[in-house]
């Protein structure tokens, strides 16, 4: 590993109170770019070093998620932590995540689960049993989040401020275009059914083609009623997106699909993608353009 790489790495140690919020930690870490493990046996950490290491600049970004449900291994947990400190080429971070007893209480009861140090007891006891036993660890941390008032969406908005080189959370839109014979696309956040606009399909210089290639695409353009509903999308997206955005989503998958996913949904998808791009980070994908050409079939 280089000096580059050395100083280019990053380690965060994720643990606190059972409840406090580190599902949602590690989701934003994930988002931002960082290898995660959750609930790593601290008996492993110093494996898990070698394999940072060895790794080159593969690994430069990691964050491990340490807390009680491990608690047959928690006596190591100070060791391994101890390790850290005298690790040279790495300096780890320690993100303590706590919340007050009543919101700890409130999200058991939510949840209608038990506490991990006290399945057969009310919640509040193993919140103070957890509350003792971490105390020392929360003196060592760096950054003591309290996720009492705070909803999903801000804590992950502060740990990006924390932990991101920009500072800003990431937010992307995924446009795709898709045929509904092959199916719905099961990560799509938005469908949309352009299946009732005119279709080129049934043109012979045309089929073969797809909304990729210019005479497709300005054929399905060209109609009033796509020029209508291009007006309506592209009209309510700019009005869902920055709240989408607000809410603290990593990105947003929207699906436009056509028949065999070959003229329309293409087209659509290139001028949407076209017409958001200057506003956020948009990435393009078709999925089942291929999957129709040439092939003569009822549309």
């Amino acid at each position: 590993m280089s000096v580059g790489q050395i100083n280019d790495t990053q380690l965060v140690v994720i643990t606190g109170m059972s409840g406090a919020g580190k599902t949602v930690a590690v989701q934003s870490f994930e988002d931002l770019g960082f290898f995660c493990v959750d609930n790593l046996p601290p008996a492993l950490l110093p494996k898990f070093l070698e394999l940072m290491k060895d790794s080159g600049n593969k690994m430069n970004k990691v964050a491990l998620v340490m807390d009680l449900r491990g608690r047959e291994f928690f006596d190591s947990l100070f060791l391994a932590l101890d390790n850290l400190t005298e690790t040279s080429w790495v300096s780890p971070r320690i993100l303590f995540l706590e919340a007050d007893d009543d919101a700890l209480v409130r999200r058991y009861k939510e949840t209608r689960r038990t506490h991990p140090l006290a399945p057969l007891d009310r919640p509040l006891e193993g919140i103070k049993l957890e509350r003792e036993l971490l105390d020392e660890l929360k003196g060592r941390a760096q950054l003591i989040f309290n996720t009492s008032r705070l909803k999903p969406r801000e804590l992950r908005e502060k740990i990006a401020t924390e932990f991101s080189k920009n500072k800003q959370v990431g937010f992307s839109v995924n446009v795709m275009s898709f045929g509904f014979k092959h199916g719905l696309p099961i990560d799509a956040d938005l469908v949309f059914d352009v299946r009732f606009l005119p279709n080129p399909y049934y043109i012979d210089q045309m089929r073969p083609k797809t909304g990729l290639d210019e005479e497709v695409s300005s054929y399905v353009l060209k109609w009033s009623e796509t020029q209508k509903f291009l007006e309506k999308l592209t009209d309510l997206l700019s009005f869902m997106l920055p709240y989408y955005k607000r809410e603290g989503k990593a990105q947003l998958v929207i699906a436009i699909g056509c028949t065999g996913g070959q003229h329309r949904s293409v087209a659509l998808t290139e001028y949407i993608s076209n017409y958001f791009q200057k506003s956020y980070t948009v990435h393009v994908s078709h999925r089942d353009i291929e999957k129709s050409k040439g092939k003569i079939d009822a549309r």
